[in-house]
């Protein structure tokens, strides 16, 4: 067993900072469909809960469910892919992820993952939203609300990302005005907004995108002829990394959250219940 080391850890050093929770609202007798169950236990969004249904992954109370629209109630015992899941309270994390850590759930080679510390020490199951590359640091949202992640993630809502580059050479005007009007990348063309460069550090400059592609803005530099040396997110949908230092993670706010929510077109939750 490797040795882990000890990158995250709450911001507070008393340890004692409260979660900022939410109870998810249904009675043991409810009614519930079988992929937003699936969904808000945290494991994945209803589409991919759908799939997991249609390729007799999921049991109920020992019976594998095929058909969708299948309903469920909280007391009922619900296994996915041979793990047992349930409806806990919907828990937010904003993590400064450092370099050298992956962004998955697991990793068969071993590494660190953004999830090794994170769970344990917030008694939580929770999930990153989206990806950030091995070596790009900065702002990952952890959550196991599956809708909300889900929306954040789909191109359709367009949630503004910003990132601070620092390039092997230094970009000229041209060059970095080419990335407002767009650049034609292997998979169509991706567009830079807000684009600044910093007058006092070196091959380095803010741009902000609104999608997700995988490698983007190592591939917008790319297009250019030279490569990034250094990648971090410093926002997300509206969050920054305000008082979050490298490694470091804090609970979201109610507001946050909501604010979250309302960007992507999801119903506000009562915290009055959390």
């Amino acid at each position: 067993m490797k040795n882990k080391k000890k990158y995250f850890k709450n911001k507070s050093k008393s340890r004692k900072e409260k979660a900022t929770t939410v109870d998810q609202n249904y009675s043991k007798t409810e009614e519930i469909r079988l992929n937003k169950f699936i969904a808000h236990a945290g494991l994945c969004s209803r589409r991919e809960a759908d799939t997991y249904i249609a390729d007799g992954k999921v049991q109920v109370n020992g019976k594998v469910i095929t058909e969708m629209g299948y309903k469920v109630r909280r007391k009922d015992a619900v296994v996915v892919d041979g793990q047992k899941i349930s409806l806990e309270p919907f828990v937010y994390l904003l993590l400064n992820k450092p370099k050298n850590t992956i962004t998955t759930t697991d990793d068969d080679r071993g590494r660190n993952t953004v999830l090794d510390e994170v769970e344990n020490a917030t008694g939580y199951r929770v999930y990153p939203v989206g990806r950030l590359d091995r070596n790009t640091t900065g702002l990952l949202i952890l959550t196991n609300d599956g809708d909300l992640a889900h929306r954040l993630m789909h191109p359709s809502y367009k949630v503004k990302k910003t990132y601070e580059v620092e390039t092997k050479r230094t970009l000229t005007d041209d060059e970095l005005a080419a990335y407002s009007k767009g650049v034609e990348l292997e998979d169509g063309v991706a567009t830079g907004y807000n684009i600044r460069p910093f007058a006092d550090v070196k091959n380095t400059f803010l741009i902000s995108v609104f999608e997700g592609r995988n490698r983007l803005i190592r591939r917008m530099v790319e297009f250019h002829g030279t490569e990034v040396t250094k990648l971090k997110r410093t926002e997300y949908a509206g969050l920054d990394l305000k008082d979050v230092s490298v490694g470091r993670w804090r609970y979201l706010k109610q507001k946050e959250i909501n604010d979250l929510r309302k960007l992507v077109k999801l119903d506000t939750l009562d915290f009055k219940k959390g």
